[in-house]
Formats: structure tokens, sequence, C-alpha cells
């Protein structure tokens, strides 16, 4: 009986739930300029220094590439620095603990943290999108590998917020939750190919573990059928479960150490 009354007392993720994570989010201005600024101006930086030498349809190959690798850091940085940041800075302060009184759950303060930064990752990509078109000389995209990149993100986006999530719970500091988010962040860049070694430039062992990760096949496979063609897409699929996965078990970890125990 108090199990259905604390199931009925709490509160779903609703509009005021979304808009208050938006304006939470608006105040951390680093998941702005890392997550919209930040790969375009990486990808003008790129064109300048490796596409000049080239010639016509190998640079528009190459920057579509780099196209392709640098839209990973949206993600990345909105879902994964960005909200690391902001969301073990809350734990700390015990606003967590605040909205559970409140009668928010669990599972809705989650949702409602993964609308309002898939919102922000939306308001990126449009805008990284028209910097594609208006600045870079990319080859023209299939609808259908469009698409998938799109679907790609957000997927990508929101198991890296729940990892985040998750850290956080665990480890309830921002120095540390702050490191482990930086460090994840820039093996994940190494690993994929996006610091300037490919993936299969890498030691195998390393190679293994970047096959684990759904970006290390954007940032170098996706090239392959971008105008359109085949692909065998069941090792990204399955990378993309093992990420889950491993995502999912945070979040449990996480749970699970912050569980409340009745005496």
């Amino acid at each position: 009986m108090v199990k259905q009354e604390r199931k009925a007392k709490s509160k779903r993720c609703g509009l005021r739930m979304i808009q208050y994570e938006v304006r939470n989010m608006n105040g951390n201005l680093m998941s702005h300029f890392f997550g919209i600024v930040f790969p375009n101006v990486m990808c003008l930086i790129l064109s300048k220094t490796v596409g000049t030498s080239l010639s016509d349809d190998i640079r528009r190959e190459v920057m579509t590439t780099i196209m392709l690798s640098m839209s990973l850091i949206m993600p990345m940085s909105i879902m994964m620095l960005g909200y690391g940041a902001v969301y073990s800075q809350e734990v700390e302060r015990g606003v967590p603990l605040r909205m559970r009184l409140f009668g928010f759950g669990e599972k809705s303060l989650i949702a409602a943290k993964i609308i309002a930064h898939l919102i922000l990752l939306t308001v990126s990509f449009v805008v990284f999108a028209l910097f594609q078109i208006l600045v870079m000389d990319i080859q023209k995209p299939a609808v259908g590998s469009l698409i998938c990149l799109v679907l790609s993100l957000y997927f990508i986006g929101a198991v890296l917020l729940v990892i985040a999530y998750a850290l956080a719970g665990i480890f309830k500091k921002f120095s540390v939750t702050f490191g482990i988010c930086m460090t994840i962040y820039f093996m994940m860049m190494i690993l994929t190919g996006m610091m300037g070694m490919k993936t299969n430039q890498l030691p195998d062992i390393l190679q293994s573990v970047a096959k684990t990760l759904p970006m290390t096949y954007i940032s170098n496979d996706f090239i392959t059928f971008w105008q359109g063609g085949s692909y065998n897409f069941m090792p990204y699929i399955q990378s993309c479960i093992f990420f889950a996965a491993l995502a999912g078990l945070l979040l449990m970890a996480s749970f699970y150490k912050n569980r409340r125990v009745v005496k």
C-alpha cells in the first residue's frame, strides 16, 4: 500500500519539468559553446589545413568525412561534458533529493533531462547543417543516410546523458564526475578517429575497444554510403546495443547505491 501511494504521488514528466530543465541547461554556456560553436570551428580549421592541397573530388570526400566525425562532438559535448558538469553540481548540492521530496520520480527526472538536452542537440544540428551547406564543400547525402546520421546522434546523445547521470549519482562529486567525463570524452575522440589518427592505425587492443563504440562506425564507415549504396549495419547495431547496455548497467549501479533502505 505504501509503495502504491508513493507511485500515485510521483509526478510525471510534463511540460513544466522540461521547461525547468531547459532553463537549467541554458545556464551552462559550456554546452552551447562546445555543442554549437566548437564543431563548426573544427570543420572550418580542418578544411583550411587539410583540404587546400587536394583535388576537388578527393577534397569533397575528405571534407564529408571530417563533417561526419565532427558531428559527433555535438552529442558528446552537450550530453557528456555539459550535462555531466551541471548535474554533478546539482547532486553535490542535494538538488535531486529535494526534487524527489517534492514528488518528482527518478524516471520522470531522467526523461525531462533527456528531452531538454535533445532540444539543444536539435538546435545544434540545425546550425551545424546550415553551416555545412553555406560554408563547407561536402557531398550531398542520400535521404536515408542523413536520417541515419540524425537518429544515430540522438541515440548516442541519450545514452551519453544516461552515462553522465549515472556517474554523477555514483560519485556525487563535481570534480570526480567531471574528471571522469572529460577522460571518457577524450578517450572516445582518440578511439573513434576524431583526433587525427584513424582507428585502424591504433594498436589491436584499442581497435577492439573502439569497435564497441557506435561513434567509430559513424566516423570511419558512414562515408561509404553517404551518397547511397549498401552497408553492413550489423557491427554498428551490435555496438549500439553494447553501448546502451553499458549505460543501463551504470544506471542500475547508481540506483542501487542511492537506494533508500527501510530500517
